[in-house]
């Protein structure tokens, strides 16, 4: 099978190239620099075929996904600086990557008649109760820039295609580039002391579990809307931050603190990015595994 691949100097793209590796797929990764930018361990992205790209350029990305002939794009590439999308000189900025590069790979996808399988986010939700948002509600309402320009991502790909899989993720950590663990980890070398919210919930994702069921979903046909977290039960980031210290050997002290005592970004977050993952099994999927052990793994794999 071969699988074109965006954004893979991501921590999500890179990941996703070396399970296309080791599955014995052919891969080619793309991004918006002139040269692989991303980790250069033992990363198959290295190993395979890579082209720049930028999804914002229609023809561009017409013509090089044509010429790569792929039977499944992954699309990975997205602008994910949540509170840098609220200022005004970036808000058209996250709806050209977001939006209208997401099209841009649709149109394509219908075209050379290939799947498409888009990475969404859990902020396409309001964020309001208790009750795990399911794959296939529909009750949006986002309540940043970026939560809106995902969603607008979402339908224009469900509009477009029949042949798609929008899978939803929160609080995802992989190697390359920056998450809440290696934020943490420095945090922790720096004080003796941190304050992290208490009263936002939902469940990591650890790029490296999700890169499998995404290759998994690229050799299947059963399309449609999935969340993909770790297992584990729901959690806030106080908790994942007081697991992440523990699991490290670190004795920072970790200080709960609610959003508005926190105060310090200027996009809204969600209260509740709780994802139900039941449509995975239902569909023959593995779920992916509990988080404290996908941390745990984490911590194996990166310096710190």
């Amino acid at each position: 099978m071969r699988i074109f691949v965006t954004g893979v100097a991501g921590q999500l793209g890179h990941d996703v190239m070396n399970e296309i590796y080791k599955k014995g797929h052919f891969g080619i990764g793309s991004d918006i620099h002139d040269k692989y930018s991303g980790i250069k361990d033992e990363s198959a992205v290295t190993l395979m075929p890579y082209t720049k790209l930028d999804i914002t350029n229609k023809e561009k990305t017409e013509r090089v996904i044509t010429n790569s002939n792929p039977d499944t794009v992954i699309h990975c590439a997205a602008w994910t600086a949540v509170d840098a999308a609220e200022e005004l000189d970036n808000i058209e900025k996250v709806k050209a990557v977001n939006v209208e590069g997401t099209k841009n790979i649709a149109e394509v996808c219908k075209k050379i008649n290939c799947k498409m399988i888009y990475i969404s986010t859990d902020y396409v939700f309001n964020g309001h109760g208790t009750e795990p948002w399911k794959p296939d509600c529909k009750d949006y309402a986002p309540l940043n820039v970026y939560g809106q320009s995902k969603l607008d991502g979402e339908l224009a790909v469900s509009s477009i295609l029949e042949k798609y899989f929008i899978v939803r993720i929160a609080w995802a950590f992989g190697k390359s580039g920056k998450n809440f663990v290696k934020t943490m980890l420095n945090a922790g070398k720096k004080f003796s002391t941190v304050k992290v919210v208490n009263d936002q919930f939902g469940t990591p994702t650890y790029t490296h579990d999700l890169s499998k069921l995404l290759v998994n979903m690229a050799e299947s046909e059963k399309y449609g809307y999935y969340h993909a977290t770790n297992e584990g039960g729901y959690i806030s980031w106080y908790d994942f931050a007081c697991e992440i210290f523990n699991q490290a050997g670190y004795t920072t002290n970790v200080i709960p603190v609610t959003t508005a005592e926190y105060g310090l970004s200027k996009a809204v977050r969600p209260f509740n990015s709780r994802l139900e993952n039941h449509k995975l099994v239902k569909n023959g999927f593995k779920p992916l595994p509990v988080w404290q052990d996908a941390l745990s793994r984490y911590l194996k794999e990166i310096e710190y």
